[in-house]
């Protein structure tokens, strides 16, 4: 009597979870993510220029170029990285001057550091859905 109220149980249990069909639906739907739509490019393609990528004695990968912005009340700077397997992509952005300052002849210089980047092979400098620059680095010795 208590092996047929056990397995019973067991049985209406299993029958109240989902089907296959729901199942298989729902894998489906988690791995049909929408595409990301790019950010809003702010610079012209003669605006950005000096795009480096240089890998550090830590292994971390420092990148650094210039972006022009010709109203001071704004300054460029770089978005954080996104890494994605041995590729690392930064945009240009731009946010409200808070310095007090403009940059000489509103060229403001830009840098960032990649964190645990030694896996990282190529830097993506990206505008909109344009890659600007592609920058190779050699791998961590």
């Amino acid at each position: 009597m208590r092996t047929l109220l056990i397995a019973g149980s067991v049985a209406l249990l299993a029958a109240c979870g989902p089907s296959a069909d729901e199942t298989a639906n729902q894998a489906a739907a988690n791995s049909a993510q929408p595409r990301k739509k790019p950010a809003h490019c702010f610079f012209k393609d003669h605006e950005t220029r000096g795009w480096t990528a240089i890998r550090g004695k830590d292994g971390d990968i420092s990148v650094k170029g210039e972006a022009f912005r010709s109203d001071s009340r704004y300054r460029a700077l770089l978005a954080p990285p996104a890494v994605t397997g041995a590729t690392a992509e930064l945009s240009p952005a731009i946010t409200i001057n808070d310095t007090g300052y403009a940059a000489p002849e509103n060229w403001w210089k830009l840098s960032a550091t990649i964190p645990n980047s030694g896996a990282v092979e190529t830097v993506n400098v990206t505008c909109g859905g344009k890659t600007v620059a592609e920058l190779k680095v050699p791998p961590k010795s």
